[in-house]
């Protein structure tokens, strides 16, 4: 089974540079089978993977990574 993930921070939720600073600050924690693109309304993550639970795993670790930049950057994500 293929799956396949797409996270996003979008600008309606918050500014433009606060989504670049929270991609940024996860880009390097990106496994293989993740990558990240930033355009102008939104950082977007995207995962491939071919079990659930490392999907689960990979997206357990993204989102307290992502609440550790919301508290540092004093967002509210």
């Amino acid at each position: 089974m293929k799956i396949n993930c797409k996270i996003r921070f979008e600008r309606e939720y918050m500014s433009s540079e606060s989504a670049h600073n929270v991609a940024y600050s996860l880009q390097p924690d990106n496994l293989p089978n993740m990558c990240t693109k930033i355009d102008e309304d939104a950082a977007t993550t995207y995962l491939h993977t071919e079990k659930i639970t490392t999907l689960i795993s990979t997206l357990d670790d993204f989102l307290i990574n992502a609440k550790i930049a919301e508290d540092v950057y004093g967002l509210k994500i």
